[in-house]
Parts: C-alpha cells; structure tokens; sequence
C-alpha cells in the first residue's frame, strides 16, 4: 500500500503554490483646480499619477499642509504669481522623503521635507519634486511646526531682522497680530527681548484671544479702535514707542498705527487684508521722516537664491526656538484630506484665528 501511494504521489500534478498578492495600494490623491474661481467651488480631490522618479528628484510622502491665505489668493486668479493649470493647490506642507534619484546627495529616504518655494502644489498624499525644490528639516521638531515653518514663522523672522535694528528693551507694532505670521512675531520678538504691542480687530471672543495671544508672550493686545484714544499713551509710559510696525491690513487703522511710530521708524506692509490703501500723513513723511517699506517672503527666497548661508542660519535660529519651546506653531485645527471643503470654507471665515491643516 505504502508503495502504491508513494507511485500515485509521484506522478500527480501538485498544484503551484501561489504567493499571496499584496493589497492594492490606494492611488495618490490630491486637490486639484482646473480653473480660478472660489474654492471650495472649483476644488476637486482626485487620483493623480505620480511622474517618473528622475536623477535629481524626490519621491515625498507628505504628511501635513496647512491653508494659508496666499493659497486661497492662487485659486482665486488674484495672487502675485499662479501656478499653470490644472493646478494642485498648497505652497507649504511638511513630507518624508520615500525615494531619491540618483544625483540627489543632500537628502535620503526617511528625511523630513518643507517647500523651498511657492507652488509645489502640497495638498496630495504624494509627489515627485526637484532636489532644489526641497528643504531638509530636523525630524525632532513637532509635525505641525514643521507643516507651518516655510511661510510664516520665515515672515516674521526676516521682517523684525531685516528693517530696523532692534535691540532688547525696543518695541514693535503689529496689526493682524492673532494671523500665523503676527503669533510668530510675539514669539519670536519676546525671545529676543523685544516688545510687541499688537493690534486686533474687536471680535466676541476678544478676551479669548487677548488671553491666548498673552500666553504666547505678547505685551500689549489692542483693539483697531483703541488706537485712537488717549489711553495709548499709558502703554508708552512702560514701553518705548516703537520703531517698527508690521501691517497685514491697510486701510484707517494702518494709518493710526503708523501715528505711534517712532520718528524715523520703518513699517513695513506684508499684507492687505482689508484690500484698501495704505494712506499716510504727509506730515509723517516730513515732519517725522518715516520709512515705508513692503515685504514678501517669496521675492526675499529669489534674491536669497545664491545664498544658502542666509537661509541656513534662519531655518536654524527657527528650528532651535521650537526645541527650546520658545516658538510654537499656530493655533491649528487638522483636518482630513477628504474633509477639504470644510476646511477651505472655515479658512475663509473672517476673525479666524485657528489655521486649517490637511492630514494627507
């Protein structure tokens, strides 16, 4: 019997034992726009095809992209450069790097990623960028600060450096001051030793943000309609008057703020979101001889192209205030990538003092 079996055995057919297939990986999604108009309307998530890896390119999971109002401005057709269309939206994100090309030598697989530049299109689970269009990032720093260090915190560090030299004991003025880039410039400022005086509009929750704003190290927190009455001298009795004011606004209350500067002081405009003119005095220009001046970020990367030992140094003084706790990210709310019309629409929502992340 035994012999008998061992001859069936011997000359059947064993079928091929087959390997288990791997489930299907989910293909990359992004959020793309074919055309400019208001989002959420002309935002779409949908599958993308992610390009060929080249010799010098970069294979990046992203992790986290926040939406910044430059982002908004970019589907809407009225921002200052636009991406070709169809377009997939975001200009600043945090990624791990999956795969590199063979000619990239500054980055490896595991490293941690920011955009070095604007429209890298960073609402998508996945992409394939140029080596120059990345910046490494120390992986010990939290992963919000990391999706929020490229626009804002980069913002306020240049402008309180760049314009006038501000020495411990100083002040400064600010309006928008509960924005990304206005929470950024308390912190940074307070762990130079700077004085900031910062100036929001009245809203409900005004003693909610008062508090918050304090908590991050803010000296003073006014309201627009404060900056017209006598009361503001009794700050000036412990601060000096400033000598530089940062305006994201425009409008009356830009040119009230500027009424406290110092002579010879400097404001610098980075934003207008009241979409009116900024309108100063003459007198402030001969009386008091103040300097007006205008900042982008994206302008200060171009002149900056050549010189790596700048934006060394900056993204270094950044990344050691966030170990030291002295810099932490906005007041954020994550979102899921499939929940993005919900968070375009609260991103867009006046008095909004918490930044929409996309979880990607």
């Amino acid at each position: 019997m035994q012999r008998a079996a061992a001859r069936v055995l011997r000359g059947a057919r064993i079928p091929p034992v087959r390997a288990r297939s791997a489930p299907a990986r989910p293909p990359p999604r992004g959020l793309l726009y074919g055309r400019h108009g208001e989002p959420p309307a002309v935002v779409q998530l949908k599958d993308l095809e992610v390009a060929e890896l080249g010799d010098s390119d970069v294979h990046v999971k992203m992790l986290a992209a926040p939406i910044n109002p430059a982002d908004i401005n970019m589907i809407q057709g009225t921002y200052a450069i636009l991406s070709p269309l169809p377009a997939v939206g975001g200009n600043e994100g945090v990624g791990e790097v999956l795969e590199v090309g063979r000619r990239v030598a500054a980055l490896k697989p595991g490293d941690r990623v920011i955009s070095a530049g604007p429209g890298l299109g960073t609402w998508r689970t996945q992409g394939v960028f140029p080596e120059e269009n990345l910046l490494k990032v120390p992986s010990d720093i939290p992963l919000l600060c990391a999706a929020t260090l490229s626009v804002n915190p980069c913002t306020a560090y240049r402008m309180l450096a760049d314009f006038e030299t501000l020495a411990p004991g100083d002040s400064v003025i600010q309006n928008a001051a509960n924005s990304g880039v206005g929470q950024a410039v308390i912190q940074i400022a307070k762990a130079s030793g700077i004085k900031t005086i910062n100036v929001v509009r009245d809203r409900p929750d005004l003693p909610k943000l008062v508090e918050r704003l304090m908590a991050l190290g803010a000296d003073h927190v006014i309201t627009e309609e404060m900056l017209r009455k006598p009361e503001m001298k009794d700050i000036f009795k412990s601060v000096p008057k400033p000598r530089l004011a940062l305006n994201c606004v425009g409008g009356k209350s830009t040119t009230e703020m500027l009424r406290h500067l110092q002579p010879k002081g400097t404001m610098v405009t980075y934003g207008g979101m009241a979409k009116q003119p900024v309108m100063v005095p003459v007198s402030a220009f001969i009386f008091r001889d103040v300097r007006l001046r205008g900042f982008w970020m994206t302008q200060w990367r171009k002149d900056h192209a050549q010189d790596q030992e700048s934006l060394g140094s900056m993204m270094d003084a950044l990344c050691e205030l966030i170990r030291k706790g002295q810099l932490v990210a906005p007041a954020c709310t994550e979102v899921p990538l499939q929940d993005y019309r919900a968070a375009l629409e609260a991103a867009m929502k006046p008095f909004t003092s918490s930044k929409q992340i996309l979880l990607l």
